[in-house]
């Protein structure tokens, strides 16, 4: 694998660390500012919405500009985000301050994903962007749990610093290993829109949207679900943090390696596995044992859905995928937002911090639907599903290979 790779993982890793850490420190934050546990779980919605609108409006704006070059911008933007969240002096400073740091996700991460797959050989592409992603998962085995531990024990504001640093070293490792790739000639605004007219894209990213949106709608409330169901102690959210990204690392190599080979099957597994453990997570949550085991499968079978999703929207897109790769990663946290508000309304509701699961459940058991609409549509079209290309074609041709 390139060295660049890693550099891309690398801004994955802190991106992936200001995503998901809030989840554990929700209670503090809460806390600090006077508001309730669903009203501090905007910040998770807040930042789900700053994806999906900065994806697609940091691209466009992008497209004039190199794609390190916009990688790099991109990561500046995250910093200045972070630290408005480490100072912020009201709720709504900080939300502010997740959002700000949030337009940033959606577009570093498709065209992040645009320039992984451009570094490898065809059938190479979904690994490839699997390593990217190894920086998001790793980031919830690493940053999350030590994020978690500094926010709870000398303050959250320290821990929303640490993860500002950490964007100034993911900023240096793509100015250093990230190599300066030229635009493709020819393809404009128009081209990257069209793609949206393919009913396989949209169809991908409905499955996007719905299938993450499962693993959310739990993980969201993991910390007052832990501590009052299943009898954990506040410092227990922390290593249970560790077993969910665990999960997700796994989840994602397996995914990336399995879609290489068999993208479909592989989706129909994970989603119906998804789905059923979801279900069963409302049972499992009371017991400590099996609620960990049910935490870790969550994450593995949540994220080896991710570079499935993400090579079938590359590869549908044909030749201008970029605009259509950063609106799939919107897609994912639109999935965040949509699962973290209809999981505070069950809670507000009065069903318990067990009912976001069922809400989970439901999200990805309709993913798997649309995973099987999606190639019944293909069969019907007479399409062959995510064909292999072989050979060294240069980038700009393996990228139309697909036609």
């Amino acid at each position: 694998m390139p060295l660049a790779l890693l550099a891309l993982a690398i801004g994955a890793f802190g991106i992936g660390t200001t995503e998901f850490v809030i989840m554990g420190l929700l209670p503090e934050v809460a806390g600090d500012f006077g508001v309730s546990i669903p009203t501090a779980g905007f910040l998770v919605t807040g930042y789900a919405l700053g994806v999906v609108l900065g994806a697609p409006l940091m691209t466009v704006l992008g497209t004039k500009v190199s794609r390190k070059r916009m990688l790099m911008l991109l990561m500046g933007l995250f910093i200045i985000g972070n630290l408005l969240s480490a100072v912020a002096p009201a709720f709504a400073v900080m939300l502010i301050g997740r959002v700000v740091a949030s337009l940033a996700h959606g577009a570093f991460f498709g065209i992040g994903s645009v320039v992984a797959a451009d570094l490898v050989a065809p059938d190479k592409k979904a690994g490839a962007i699997a390593m990217m992603f190894t920086g998001l998962t790793v980031a919830n085995v690493v940053g999350v749990p030590l994020g978690t531990f500094v926010g709870q024990s000398v303050g959250w504001r320290v821990t929303f610093g640490i993860v500002a640093a950490l964007g100034f070293v993911g900023l240096a490792g793509v100015a250093k290993l990230v190599p300066d790739m030229p635009k493709q000639q020819g393809v404009r605004l128009r081209h990257e829109l069209a793609a949206f007219k393919n009913a396989q894209v949209l169809l991908a990213m409905a499955m996007t949207v719905l299938g993450f949106g499962g693993v959310f709608a739990a993980i969201t409330y993991i910390a007052p679900m832990m501590t009052h169901v299943a009898g954990f102690s506040d410092g227990s959210v922390t290593w249970l943090l560790v077993l969910f990204g665990l999960g997700m690392v796994g989840g994602n190599l397996v995914g990336g390696k399995y879609a290489d080979r068999a993208l479909m099957p592989m989706l129909y597994v994970s989603l119906g596995a998804l789905a059923l453990v979801l279900a069963l997570f409302t049972l499992t949550a009371q017991n400590k044992i099996l609620a960990a085991i049910t935490i870790a499968l969550i994450g593995a079978l949540g994220f080896a859905t991710v570079p499935p999703l993400q090579k079938r929207v590359l590869d549908q897109a044909h030749g201008a995928p970029t605009l259509a790769s950063a609106v799939n990663i919107g897609a994912f946290n639109l999935g965040n937002a949509l699962s973290a508000w209809l999981g505070g309304l069950v809670i507000g509701a009065g069903f318990g911090y067990t009912s976001p699961n069922w809400v989970g459940a439901a999200l990805a058991a309709a993913a798997l639907l649309l995973a099987f609409l999606s190639a019944a549509l293909e069969r019907r079209d007479g399409a062959a599903p995510s064909p292999v290309v072989t050979g060294t074609a240069p980038a700009d041709q393996r990228a139309t290979a697909h036609h």
